[in-house]
């Protein structure tokens, strides 16, 4: 796979929550050269400005999911009316370990319905979930009308992607929906081995360092 291809599955992101407005202009600059796909930003960095091969995604719930269903779809609504096309949510973890996947569903669903018309992920948080919870956590997304399974949010010390993780949630959906590796991916090697796995979108912040692992 060469650069420009690999960089166009790119969600160039800053999540720092002590970024400042200068930061993100430099994020936005570097994915206009780089040429990702998008930039991943903050909800308090919206709205921002960005060239028109950019889309803008804003996280929601984020990185705890602990948020009520109510707050996370008021949070992505106003993401979404202030410029965002895509929404990175967290799914509710304390649903996911007490087997609740009807309210994991429910969850999203009010995310969902709140953002239509944008691209809508789920971030299971996978390196803390057993393989039952993954695949319930998939189902539970493509039930709720989401576009995207994502890894990781990269803030939990669980871990973020795994090659094994982004499989199984890429044989669990099939083509019907998107998988984002993201978290902990930080070279070409790691990059590839993610988008063997089934991956179609990454979540980066060491873009850059990514890309230059790459021949061409």
């Amino acid at each position: 796979m060469d650069k420009k291809t690999l960089a166009h599955m790119v969600d160039h992101t800053l999540l720092k929550p002590e970024s400042t407005a200068d930061d993100v202009k430099a994020l936005i600059a570097e994915a206009a050269q780089l040429g990702t796909y998008s930039v991943c930003v903050s909800p308090n960095q919206l709205p921002i400005e960005v060239p028109q091969e950019l889309s803008v995604a804003a996280v929601c719930g984020f990185p705890s999911g602990a948020h009520p269903s109510s707050v996370k779809a008021a949070e992505a609504a106003d993401s979404v009316s202030k410029g965002a096309q895509e929404i990175d949510m967290v799914v509710n973890l304390k649903l996911v370990f007490e087997g609740d996947f009807e309210g994991v569903e429910a969850d999203i669903r009010a995310v969902r319905e709140a953002t239509s018309g944008a691209v809508l992920k789920v971030i299971i948080e996978s390196a803390l979930l057993s393989d039952e919870q993954i695949v319930a956590c998939c189902h539970a997304a493509q039930a709720a009308g989401a576009d995207f399974v994502k890894t990781s949010t990269g803030f939990h010390p669980a871990g973020g992607a795994s090659v094994h993780a982004v499989k199984l949630m890429r044989e669990t959906v099939g083509d019907s929906m998107g998988v984002k590796a993201s978290g902990g991916i930080r070279d070409a090697q790691t990059a590839l081995a993610m988008v063997e796995a089934g991956a179609n979108r990454l979540g980066l912040s060491s873009t850059a360092k990514v890309l230059a692992g790459l021949d061409s």
